[in-house]
């Protein structure tokens, strides 16, 4: 069995590539999970040293991987160049804090000693998406590296040049074969993989249908899965906010990866106050975006990643209207060999329509009015999802006092859009999945939390 991948910018083949047998992928896993009993021995000072190695690696290679990058899923490049950038940040804070994250934990009490250790688990099988093909590989792999497991990446085969590109990458970075791989297969065989006893833990990051089928699977074999799953972020304006800077924000949040991002801004709930004047903001910024091929011009949206991802969300987009909402921007597919759709802006959104309840993966941005203050954190909360949120508002401490309180998600940002940081914990509730990446919290999600009692 073979795939292809696809330019979504023309839809020409790029390259054809051969999947993997059960039995093909299980005789790689078996090797890594052998490399296991020699990577968890090896010191802190040794994985630093090659987590860093791979930092300078891929910032050597950024304009490499970013073209690569939007080739196989249409980013625009100076965006693939950041996200590259930002692995390299990401593998350098893990390789400067891992040891302090996962140093012994002395506990007092009536024995000789007592205490908590974080011994690694084992092989983690990491299933991947195709909208950040680098960052959100790199994310999970530097924690759980440093803490000592070894990997197995499924990647999105879509991006599948990536992900090869990527494992060579770590390799030349001196990090052994034996301790990360990529294996290519369809999901029938990863369910299988799951259920293998070499396989420790489960971490995906996808759709949430994905998420549950994989947790349904996990759960049968009892082992632990982060997932980090599907978003409907609400964006909530109050009357005091600074009504240029929210819109601002917003519109660049909704845009970001041609709208492809679990955390983009993708619902705005306005008070009545600032309603119009926001909505008009929001019209004016997206007519003035751009969108074409990131390999010949510089366009702030590149296509969609899939033709078929295009067509779901011009469904989505063209129901909500037949329900009621206005579209006064984009909301048309164009007349291009490409997986395009333009910047779009819908308005008088409501309960019963896609824009409302659905998660719309891709540039198209919902405003909601809501009748008053708290009615705008009720619609914000009236989700499946609970990924991001951000609120807008000049009372700082009101703003924090909200985010802290009102919104119902794994994040909220006040006064800039929601993004992902390697210093702070990143995941959701409800829908959104389970689990956490990034800061301390992050790498102790794949280790065995021991505790230690000496009489």
């Amino acid at each position: 069995m073979h795939i292809q991948t696809i330019n979504p910018s023309d839809g020409s083949i790029i390259q054809d590539y051969p999947l993997s047998t059960f039995n093909e992928c299980s005789a790689v896993i078996r090797d890594v999970h052998n490399g296991f009993t020699d990577w968890k021995k090896s010191d802190f000072t040794k994985r630093s040293e090659l987590i860093q190695s791979l930092a300078k690696e891929l910032v050597l290679k950024e304009q490499f991987f970013a073209e690569l990058m939007a080739k196989e899923m249409g980013k625009p490049i100076k965006q693939g160049i950041a996200e590259v950038q930002k692995c390299a940040w990401v593998c350098t804070y893990y390789a400067e804090n891992a040891e302090n994250f996962l140093q012994d934990l002395p506990i007092t009490t009536e024995a000789k000693y007592s205490g908590v250790v974080y011994n690694p688990m084992g092989t983690i099988f990491a299933i991947m998406p195709w909208n950040f093909p680098l960052w959100q590989v790199i994310r999970f792999l530097a924690p759980t590296l440093m803490a000592g497991n070894t990997i197995i990446l499924k990647h999105a085969l879509n991006v599948t040049g990536c992900a090869i590109a990527l494992e060579q990458c770590i390799h030349n970075a001196g990090i052994p074969e034996n301790v990360f791989r990529t294996i290519l297969c369809n999901h029938e065989t990863a369910s299988s993989i799951i259920g293998m006893r070499e396989i420790a833990a489960i971490t995906l990051t996808g759709s949430t249908r994905a998420g549950k089928s994989v947790a349904q699977t996990a759960g049968t074999y009892l082992k632990k899965c982060v997932l980090e799953l599907g978003g409907s972020d609400a964006y909530i304006i109050l009357a005091d906010a600074d009504i240029e800077l929210a819109a601002t924000e917003c519109i660049n949040s909704r845009l970001i990866n041609t709208g492809q991002s679990c955390i983009a801004a993708k619902r705005f709930i306005t008070v009545p106050e600032i309603a119009k004047q926001f909505t008009e903001l929001c019209k004016e910024k997206l007519l003035a975006k751009t969108y074409g091929n990131p390999l010949v011009g510089s366009y702030d949206c590149g296509p969609m990643a899939r033709f078929d991802l295009r067509d779901e969300l011009h469904v989505q987009v063209r129901k909500s209207i037949e329900a009621g909402a206005q579209c006064i921007v984009g909301g048309f597919i164009p007349d291009s060999k490409g997986a395009f759709y333009p910047p779009t802006l819908l308005t008088n959104v409501q309960k019963n329509m896609p824009a409302y309840s659905e998660e719309l993966f891709g540039p198209v941005a919902s405003i909601i009015e809501a009748e008053n203050e708290e009615h705008a954190f009720s619609i914000a909360n009236d989700t499946t999802f609970g990924l991001g949120g951000a609120i807008f508002t000049k009372d700082y401490e009101r703003g924090k006092h909200l985010a802290e309180n009102s919104m119902e998600s794994g994040t909220c940002f006040v006064n800039t859009f929601v993004k992902s940081d390697p210093r702070l914990p990143f995941g959701g509730i409800k829908e959104s999945g389970y689990g956490r990446e990034l800061s301390h919290f992050g790498i102790h999600e794949f280790v065995n939390t021991k505790s230690i009692w000496v009489q």
